[in-house]
């Protein structure tokens, strides 16, 4: 708690409306993990904050339950899960975008023998065969997922959200980058940004300490074990001068080390299967507990339990109810008997430190300090071998090891939404894989003999910062060609990890156009053929475009007199001018790598420089121009093909059949909890007191009716017939209703309008009481005031003696409504006359006509005396007051606000700091 007060406090908002409140401006972020997700948003009013879901928790689980009418995620999921392990499907991070022949395929596969994956023949992946009509991608369960982590989003919001930024592994690939982008096209999400989830802690990290933050790099490592995998990043810290916004706090990632299956989970399955060994050594039953799936899965969920517990114990009793065939198990198990189990997986643990050192070409002494993050690292064994490893004299646990990672995409997300303005700091992310161009051409060596040259060029190499735009110009194609985008050097890698990367050759590019192009501009110089890169905010890279550039000579006109361009400008609007020469012209592009060296041009003669002399004794003016041709680009992948739009359409009928049970689950309960509140209301005396026993019968019987429906039909009919039910038994008590609610408010409305009849008679004889060289009110308006006050009074009396006559059970003739009309009326009358007064400049006084007062108007004066209290005259007129000029404070700048850039009337909205 005190933490989260920290963070408001730190974490100031300025909160400043759009102009249109319609629109969505909540932005989320999903720190998508293998085994648990956070939830963060940021909305007006609402800094960083963790959304808790249905259960009111902070971290929900990455499960989906698929049943035949219905599904479930999170924790109902998981509870299914126990009872019935075939239809929950979990870690899914670990085989998207992988193809059927990926190690971790076959790994999941063993972890979770209850599942049929299937292989897919037209994109080499594989697919969850759910039963024989239905099948689904790792891609379309992680769209589900992420859809009601959006709901998740949304119901704590109170608003719509389309806007997310998620984490991902630093690891990733582009295939397993563009399976999450796809994910989240499937659930309806814009993803501003995948950031590497050690990246997005590292922001966290850094916002609250900015002022820690100088021109001194300050080198800190994340090291992140999660229940799947463990990552250690180094990111230095400094302080640089941008143009944009001056000095300003800046993250680098200078180096990352991974191992893909070293993780709390492992660990888990470790214990499981000792759990496993221990019933079947009991001998309780004769069958091998292992060989039952739903005993396997409750043995994993104590193994879970039992993992964290060890933590802070020494030893502890697992036991299960029930575990297999009505048999109870119980066992003890210690601290040193998991460390044991783990031994290998522990040895692993310094492996991404070694890996990101080397990635940084640093060493441990340069490394300021270790933080902690990840639930994993709470074991205490992973501490003190990562502890030994690293030779600090500790480990620093100075973050939310939990939600530092949500809370740090949720700040980027609001840094790259149009709706939030935030005090910037700046992220330079890196390329964990080298990515480079390939192509091969023809050469003629000396003795004529031609040989097919195989070239290399590098595009972004390992640790490259990005997002960043790359240019390779191919100079000596003048025809169609191909080329290719592939990984780099992965040597890095060890051989296990290689297999499991997949797929080293990403783009086939497939050029036309190339030789029309120099047919159509044969006459100009060509430049090459440039092909633009860019690697986004999320490491996708992305082909933007191929062009073909020549340059050409423009002769410019000799300077022509004022006198002279007039004459010309005159004569063009008649009809004259001529043609634009430099037309499709394109600046020069900078920042290009030549993917082949241009030849030389040959060194000029004595001669020819002789004859250029004299030349330039007489220049002529000339003028370069670029001028670009469009390339027709095919590409053709070749490590993952992404999901049809087809397969994509299946979610949106998943999403309505989910929506309408929902819908007629709330129906059901509506319907359910009227019946049973009317049928308690009949019995209370307010409700007693307005109804007749002829109309209470008619209500008692249909309630009675309904009530046997719904036990007999009731819960099998569809959401229109309960809906049209449910407003049949509305509109039968409708009056009733009606009735008891009118008389509840008759009191205090009635009240209300007693007083403000008191308070404006009072008023008016105030305002009449008021002098003639003093008033500011005309008769007409104080005759307007007095019209209303009789007429409200008339009504008032006439109404509430013609209710008095009436029975309880017939229809009311003294609404509140009406009465609240005549309050709103009465209001408003008093309300102008007051203005009126407020705004009013006192009348001058006759200064000779005072000094020869006598007493007698004195004595008029003092009979005056009640009126100038209303109303005291004032001699002379007051000015307003200066408004005193505010003091900006730097130092105290909000880190996050609504764009006021965004806001056309932020005059009238200027908002609260909190």
């Amino acid at each position: 708690m005190r933490e989260r007060l920290s963070l408001w406090a730190v974490f100031c908002l300025i909160v400043a409306f759009l102009p249109s409140q319609t629109e969505s401006v909540a932005v989320m972020s999903v720190d998508l993990g293998s085994e648990w997700m956070k939830i963060a948003i940021v909305k007006p009013g609402v800094p960083m904050e963790i959304a808790l879901n249905k259960e009111s928790r902070r971290k929900t689980p990455v499960a989906v339950c698929l049943k035949e009418n219905e599904r479930l995620f999170g924790d109902s999921a998981l509870g299914v899960a126990v009872k019935n392990p075939k239809v929950v499907y979990r870690f899914l991070q670990s085989i998207l975008g992988k193809t059927a022949d990926n190690p971790q395929v076959a790994q999941y596969q063993k972890h979770f023998p209850e599942h049929q994956l299937q292989r897919d023949e037209k994109r080499g992946t594989v697919f969850f065969k759910f039963s024989e009509d239905s099948q689904y991608t790792p891609e379309e369960l992680l769209g589900m997922i992420l859809n009601y982590s959006r709901g998740l989003a949304q119901d704590f919001a109170e608003q719509p959200i389309k806007d997310a930024v998620i984490t991902v592994p630093a690891y990733f690939n582009q295939a397993e980058r563009r399976a999450v982008l796809q994910a989240a096209h499937i659930a309806g999400l814009k993803v501003l940004q995948l950031i590497n989830d050690n990246t997005a802690v590292a922001l966290n990290y850094g916002v609250f300490r900015r002022k820690d933050i100088n021109s001194t790099a300050q080198n800190i490592m994340f090291y992140d074990m999660g229940s799947g995998s463990t990552t250690a990043t180094i990111v230095m810290y400094q302080t640089v001068k941008t143009k944009e916004s001056g000095t300003q706090p800046q993250l680098q990632i200078r180096g990352v080390g991974f191992d893909r299956t070293l993780g709390g989970f492992e660990m888990e399955l470790r214990l499981r299967d000792h759990l496993a060994k221990l019933f079947n050594e009991q001998k309780k039953s004769k069958k091998d507990v292992r060989e039952n799936l739903r005993a396997m899965a409750k043995l994993l969920k104590e193994a879970q339990r039992l993992k964290t517990v060890l933590s802070a114990n020494a030893e502890h009793m697992a036991q299960i109810e029930g575990l297999m065939d009505d048999i109870d198990f119980k066992a003890k198990v210690t601290r040193s008997e998991f460390e044991a189990l783990c031994e290998d997986l522990f040895d692993r643990v310094p492996g991404p430190v070694k890996e990101a050192l080397a990635a940084a070409e640093m060493n441990m002494d340069e490394i300021d300090q270790v933080i902690l993050v990840g639930g994993s690292t709470r074991v205490p064994k992973v501490q003190d071998v990562l502890l030994k490893a690293v030779g600090k004299e500790e480990l620093s646990k100075n973050i939310n090891a939990d939600e530092a990672a949500a809370m740090g995409a949720v700040y980027q997300a609001a840094a790259l939404s149009k709706a939030f303005k935030v005090k910037p700091f700046l992220v330079r992310d890196a390329a964990v894989f080298p990515i480079q161009v390939e192509f091969s051409r023809e050469t003629e060596e000396e003795d004529g003999v031609k040989t097919v040259k195989h070239n290399k060029r590098i595009l972004f190499q390992r640790m490259a910062p990005y997002p960043q735009r790359k240019v390779i110009t191919f100079n000596r194609y003048m025809d169609d060609f191909v080329f290719y985008i592939n990984y780099g050097d992965l040597s890095f890698l060890s051989e296990q990890d290689l297999k499991v990367f997949g797929s080293q050759n990403l783009t086939t590019v497939k050029l036309s156009g190339v030789g029309s192009s120099f047919k159509k501009h044969s006459e100009a110089e060509s430049k090459g053929i440039k092909a633009h890169f860019n690697m986004d905010e999320s490491g996708v890279l992305i082909l933007d475009r191929v062009e073909s550039v020549f340059e050409t000579i423009v002769e410019e006109k000799e300077e022509e007199s004022t006198l002279t361009k007039l004459g010309n400008t005159i004569s063009s609007l008649f009809g004259g001018g001529s043609s634009d020469p430099t037309a499709n012209v394109t600046e020069p592009v900078t920042g290009e790598t030549d993917a082949e060296k241009a030849e030389k041009p040959e060194e000029k003669s004595d001669g020819e420089k002789a004859e250029e002399k004299e030349e330039d004794k007489k220049p002529k003016p000339q003028k370069k121009s670029k001028i670009s041709e469009d390339i027709t680009v095919e590409l053709e992948v070749n490590d993952v093909l992404d999901p049809s739009t087809e397969d994509m359409e299946v979610l949106q009928d998943l999403t309505d059949r989910d929506l309408e049970k929902q819908e007629r689950e709330k129906t059901l309960n509506s319907l359910e909890a009227f019946i049973f509140e009317t049928q308690d209301k009949l019995y209370q005396d307010e409700y007693q007191a307005v109804v007749t026993e002829e109309e209470k019968e008619q209500i008692t019987g249909k309630l009675s009716e309904a009530s046997n429906w719904m036990d007999e039909e009731g819960y099998t009919a569809g959401t229109k017939e309960l809906k049209e039910k449910l407003s049949e038994l509305k509109k039968l008590c409708k009056a009733m209703f009606f009735r008891v609610e009118e008389r509840k408010k008759w009191p205090d409305r009635l009240a209300a309008l007693n007083s403000m009849l008191n308070h404006s008679s009072i008023f008016l004889k105030s305002a009449r009481l008021i002098p003639e060289s003093d008033q500011i009110f005309t008769e007409v308006e104080l005759k307007t005031l007095e019209r209303v006050i009789n007429e409200t009074m008339t009504w008032k009396n006439e109404t509430v003696a013609e209710q008095d006559k009436l029975s309880p059970t017939e229809k009311p003739v003294l609404l509140s409504k009406d009465i609240e009309a005549k309050l709103s009326l009465l209001d408003r009358e008093v309300n102008y006359l007051l203005n009126k007064a407020k705004f009013a400049k006192p009348k001058p006084k006759d200064k000779a006509k005072d000094k020869n007062t006598t007493t007698t108007e004195n004595s008029k004066a003092n009979s005056t005396e009640e009126a100038e209290k209303v109303i005291p005259p004032k001699t002379e007129e007051v000015k307003p007051a200066e408004e005193p000029p505010t003091v900006e404070k730097k130092d105290e700048e909000p880190i996050l606000e609504l764009n006021p850039a965004e806001n056309t009337d932020t005059e009238n909205h200027k908002g609260d700091e909190l």
